[in-house]
């Protein structure tokens, strides 16, 4: 509270003092030396006695001279008779004006009016006639009327009043003819002298603005005509020369003078005047020692904390006005001469007003501000961040990426700049009538075709929004209509794309979803099947009574679920392993056609046992390639076991390896045991069975493992169905 109070008392200070300095530079010098005669009140009522003197008292014109002087021009009597319009146009007018007049006293009977009112419409008729068949009749109607405004006027000069009391003499230089007024030996306020060596007092017979050449014509309300520059000029007198003496003597200031009152608030101004300067003198006085500005004055405020979130740009903006309005301030109060003459209680009022407002609190926020960015400009990056994000820097960004598609912001700027045009075309159109013709033409064929085009392109937007909101509420089932080839067709052909997108996105959530669900419920069966059965046969084996065959038998049992469920678990953490990433390779040259050779032959008991009738087609040379041995070897294994498994009995196996370009193949091919879906993706994925009973051993994650295995080694595998043709092809890059 003590901060805000201390800021305002030194604002307060810092006003007296711009108003007190900005007075003193303007009046005070003048004041010092100046007295009530030589103030500007008095000065111009002088220059004013002197104006009026001549015309009115020293030189007048004659009357009847001057009327013998007015001039009428062809131009003059051709305006007059044409003023209303054609001879035929002005009868008619005549005719109309009276037509209803003169009806209306035949049907009331009013003989007497009926007669006046016919003569006066034949007079007008007749006098209409002349002025198309006379220049003369229309010259000495317009010289008539000019006469009695030259009339008016000379009378009106005669009967100027001065508005000080003044006292001459002065006498005609040329003739010795003397004009006296009051007593010119009296003490006098004001007082000048005019002979040949101070200068004669020139005495026009016109008024001052028409001796400068800045006259314009004399007309009055009630006239048709003016009295014209030229009159004026032909009517005037030469100049006459006077001396003697013009002055204000003192008793016009004196108790009961006609200046008293005046001279008495001239003074009071002028003491009060000085008695402010003094108050200024002290106010700085005090500026410099007890009331020196402290910046906490400022930043220890609520208000510092919310100013300071104020855009820079916004913040120079108020500033620049602040500045303004207390310039503007200490402008319009520093004639306080003109103040403490004429005083009041509202002028008191008003000035104290303002003085709180306009001074005080706008001299404060500017100490603020000024205090404000003083110290922003201190903390190092503080004013640079305010400059990036200014409402200037973010215009002109806004301004950059307008035109990221340039195509929109060419369109938008010729928009903007065509109803700017637009406006500025109104205007003028409304100042000059000639231009509404060719502002009616950029209007059909420029303006009216922009208006339509941007009022289709929003309309389109609106359409594009109503559809994306669509979309965002996923309703995906109808497209956007792409119209034409413009950036918003484009936008709405990408938000189809955007909304295909989606939906296959979905699609495939659902898919992920369904074969999550699987994925839990296979796991569980099949991590579940050979734990019930060791569960089962642990608890047989604790019967005492069992014989040494059965137990062997049991224990059997055991060992081979228990080995199922390792290869189970094994194969699950491999993948696992696979889908982290967390599988390193060990890769080296490998001869494939021995791989293949080994896998066929670790698996040729199963084989024979199976049924079926392998045909295998490899090279007789050795076939290298770049790969990891042992687990390219669980790729092939994982391919004959499966097509051991799942090969229909009684049919033929087809495995092949060969070259093909840069690559290694590696084919097999066999007739299904079971039906498989028409989705063979689905294959790859983790514990999905052939046998969608479970009735086969197997984990289902040997085309996961086989696949993810290939991906590793930057090889593609691939399975094809043809009916109950079952085919694999694994291509690996050769070495």
């Amino acid at each position: 509270m003590k901060s805000k109070f201390m800021l305002f008392v030194w604002a307060a200070l810092v006003t007296i003092v711009l108003i007190g300095s900005l007075s003193f530079a303007r009046q005070g010098i003048g004041l010092i030396t100046e007295d009530f005669a030589s103030s500007n009140d008095i000065s111009w009522r002088i220059e004013e006695f002197y104006e009026y003197i001549g015309p009115a008292i020293l030189n007048p014109i004659d009357k009847e001279e001057a009327m013998k002087k007015i001039t009428v021009t062809d131009s003059e009597i051709e305006e007059h008779r044409t003023r209303y319009g054609t001879l035929a146009d002005q009868l008619s007018n005549i005719h109309d004006q009276y037509v209803s007049r003169i009806a209306d006293a035949k049907d009331n009977g009013n003989e007497d009016l009926l007669t006046t009112l016919v003569e006066e419409r034949n007079k007008k008729l007749e006098d209409i006639k002349k002025n198309f068949e006379s220049d003369a009749h229309v010259e000495a109607k317009i010289r008539k009327a000019k006469e009695r405004v030259l009339e008016q006027y000379l009378n009106e000069i005669k009967m100027n009043s001065f508005s000080l009391p003044i006292a001459y003499t002065l006498t005609d230089v040329d003739t010795g003819e003397t004009y006296t007024f009051g007593d010119t030996y009296a003490s006098s306020i004001y007082k000048k002298e005019f002979n040949a060596s101070n200068g004669y007092l020139k005495a026009y017979s016109l008024p001052d603005r028409h001796v400068r050449g800045d006259w314009s014509s004399i007309s009055y309300d009630d006239s048709e005509v003016y009295v014209t520059d030229e009159d004026i000029l032909n009517m005037a007198n030469p100049v006459k020369l006077f001396e003697g003496e013009v002055i204000i003597p003192k008793t016009v200031i004196g108790k009961g003078g006609e200046l008293y009152s005046q001279y008495k608030d001239f003074n009071r101004g002028k003491s009060m005047t000085f008695a402010f300067y003094i108050i200024g003198l002290l106010a700085l006085g005090a500026l410099l020692t007890v009331a020196k500005f402290q910046k906490e004055w400022v930043t220890e405020t609520a208000f510092a904390n919310w100013y300071s979130g104020v855009k820079v740009d916004a913040k120079i903006a108020l500033l620049f006005a602040t500045s303004f309005i207390l310039l503007g301030y200490v402008e319009s109060h520093s004639n306080l001469h003109n103040f403490f003459m004429y005083q009041s209680l509202g002028r008191w009022g008003v000035w104290l007003t303002s003085f709180i407002v306009g001074g005080v609190i706008v001299t404060a926020f500017l100490a603020f501000q000024l205090v404000n960015i003083i110290e922003r400009w201190k903390q190092i990056g503080v004013f640079e961040a305010d400059l990036k994000n200014s409402y200037t820097a973010q215009f002109f960004k806004a301004l950059q990426e307008m035109f990221l598609n340039r195509s929109i912001g060419v369109q938008s700027f010729i928009l903007l700049i065509g109803f700017f045009l637009a406006g500025i075309g109104f205007v003028f159109a409304a100042m000059n009538p000639f231009l509404v013709v060719v502002y009616v033409f950029c209007v059909v064929f420029f303006a009216l075709p922009v208006l339509y085009i941007f009022i289709k392109r929003s309309a389109y937007l609106n359409r594009i929004l109503k559809a994306t909101e669509a979309m965002a509420a996923g309703r995906l089932n109808e497209d956007i209509k792409v119209e034409g080839s413009s950036p918003l067709a484009q936008h709405a052909k990408n938000l189809n794309n955007l909304r295909e997108g989606v939906r296959v996105s979905m699609s495939e959530q659902a898919k992920s979803e369904r074969l999550k669900t699987e994925l839990i419920t296979n796991v569980s069966h099949d991590l579940r099947t050979p734990l019930t059965s060791i569960i089962t046969y642990t608890d047989l084996l604790k019967d005492e009574t069992l014989d040494a065959e059965e137990r062997a038998k049991y224990v059997d049992i055991l060992d081979k679920k228990s080995q199922r469920l390792k290869t189970l678990i094994e194969d699950l953490f491999e993948v696992s392993k696979m889908a982290s990433g967390n599988l390193e390779l060990n890769k080296q040259r490998v001869d494939l056609t021995q791989l293949l050779q080994q896998a066929l032959a670790e698996h040729a008991e199963e084989i024979a046992e199976s049924g079926l009738d392998f045909r295998t087609t490899f090279p007789e040379t050795p076939f290298i390639a770049y790969v990891d041995g042992q687990r390219w070897w669980r790729v092939l294994d994982n391919l004959i076991v499966n097509a051991v498994k799942y090969s229909l009995s009684g049919t033929r196996v087809y495995i092949t390896l060969r070259k093909m370009g840069d690559n290694a193949e590696f084919v097999v091919k066999n007739i299904t045991k079971y039906e498989l879906g028409e989705n063979v993706d689905e294959l790859f994925e983790r514990f999905k069975r052939a046998d969608t009973a479970r009735h086969t051993d197997g984990s289902g994650l040997g085309l996961a493992i086989a696949q993810s295995i290939v991906d590793m080694h930057n090889g593609q595998m691939k399975i094809e169905l043809d009916g109950d043709l079952f085919k694999v092809t694994v291509t690996v890059p050769a070495g």
